[in-house]
């Protein structure tokens, strides 16, 4: 489980190690990261939005975001049959993870950023 203070205590130290490249290499490092690094809004946004998995493929996360949307669209699919209860019951169940992911969309999307921060980094120092 995500922390707080892990998160934060983790993006102080990744801006600390940007503070300390050079010109060069730190201007190169925002162009690289201006693609990659994700918006914490969008991301909740995106959660917010009835249909589920979207904010997964904002991160890249595919085979989440696609399990998602199969679990909801599965679920209104059997909105239309016999199975009305079981079609809830998956699109309860789906709303539920969804909703605790939509109260920590800004943690999420700052873990994502950091983990995003350190490969660029990384690929930065094979260069």
């Amino acid at each position: 489980m995500l922390s707080q203070d892990e998160v934060n205590r983790r993006e102080e130290e990744l801006r600390q190690e940007l503070r300390e490249l050079p010109d060069d290499q730190r201007k190169r490092f925002y162009e690289l990261a201006e693609i990659r690094v994700r918006d914490p809004d969008t991301y909740a946004v995106l959660n917010y939005l009835f249909i589920a998995g979207l904010h997964h493929f904002y991160l890249g996360k595919w085979v989440r975001g696609l399990f998602n949307l199969a679990v909801f669209v599965g679920g209104v699919t059997l909105l239309f049959t016999e199975m009305i209860r079981i079609g809830l019951g998956m699109i309860l169940a789906i709303t539920v993870v969804e909703l605790y992911a939509l109260f920590r969309a800004e943690l999420i999307a700052s873990d994502h950023n950091n983990r995003v921060t350190e490969k660029i980094l990384k690929e930065m120092r094979r260069e």
